[in-house]
């Protein structure tokens, strides 16, 4: 941060702005016991060091889950993760975006678990109106098990930029104009667990879970959502509408610049292992209209 040079009301005025700003939006310090509920694995998910890291784990009986208490209609969602290490073949981590229901939207990044040595494979999807079928994967260009790294989901109502440690990996923008269903009226939770998926998982299911290697453990830290709050049918940021906020949210409004379309496009070029939109044998009927018109990268 550069350095204040400022009067003392003016700091004051400054302080008082953030703190308004900071109770419309929800703005979290990561606290994992005011944020989530563990939902599921009989006590497989634990929260430590009083909030301030969660851990789920996965054996041969269940694995584990946890759910955010808010939901969200736009934001900008950060996690830091440390992956399952060694031998986690067969494992998924998954941490996504989701409403409910048949015609539910979607925003998803999935980490495929490996083989010791073999690289983690990042598979990111976007439902819309209940339609998914927009995989993106890519390897990660360091190991994601040594340390934790930062996972972002930046939702708009203009596109949905998917982020690793501040680099952006892929971008889906809305293409309503073009008769593409985008997700912009349902409110979502954050969800994430770690489970078994040695069916489809590693290599299509070829390798499977070496139990002998349970229980497997990934780690959860410094969450943060800067993000409009939903409840009780409206949203903490002002009738729906962000922009009435002053200051106005920066992510409400963000685009790539020519910059991070520029890192983009060598994360895609160099660690991009699978896009649907130059899967012609998937679709032979014609690539998807947002594919076509090259509004998603």
């Amino acid at each position: 941060m550069a350095p204040i040079y400022s009067s003392s009301s003016a700091v004051s005025t400054s302080l008082l702005i953030s703190v308004v700003v900071s109770f419309l939006m929800a703005a979290s310090a990561g606290n994992f016991y005011q944020d989530f509920d563990i939902t599921w694995g009989d006590g497989r998910a634990k929260i430590l060091n009083n909030g301030e890291f969660l851990t789920l784990s996965l054996d041969k009986t269940s694995g584990s889950g946890f759910q955010s208490k808010n939901e969200y209609l736009f934001g900008k969602i950060d996690m830091q993760l440390k992956l399952v290490p060694g031998n986690s073949a067969g494992t998924v981590t998954a941490y996504y975006l989701s409403s409910q229901g048949p015609t539910h939207d979607e925003i998803d990044f999935e980490f495929l678990g490996n083989l010791s040595g073999d690289p983690y494979i990042l598979h990111t999807n976007v439902f819309s109106q209940g339609k998914g079928n927009r995989e993106q994967q890519f390897y990660l260009w360091f190991d994601p098990t040594a340390d934790f790294h930062t996972y972002s989901i930046l939702w708009n109502p203009q596109s949905i930029i998917f982020s690793v440690d501040g680099t952006p990996i892929r971008e889906f923008k809305n293409s309503e104009s073009i008769g593409v269903p985008y997700p912009k009226n349902q409110p979502m939770r954050i969800y994430s667990s770690l489970w078994n998926a040695d069916d489809w998982a590693t290599r299509g299911g070829l390798i499977k879970t070496d139990w002998t290697q349970a229980p497997f453990t990934a780690s959860y830290r410094n969450f943060n959502a800067d993000a409009c709050i939903w409840s009780s049918g409206a949203s903490s940021c002002s009738s729906n509408s962000p922009t009435s906020i002053s200051p106005s949210p920066d992510w409400y409004s963000q685009e790539l610049d020519s910059t991070s379309q520029g890192r983009m496009k060598w994360v895609q070029k160099n660690y991009m292992i699978y896009n649907y939109c130059t899967d012609t044998k998937r679709f032979p009927q014609g690539l998807p209209p947002e594919c076509t018109a090259t509004t998603t990268s």
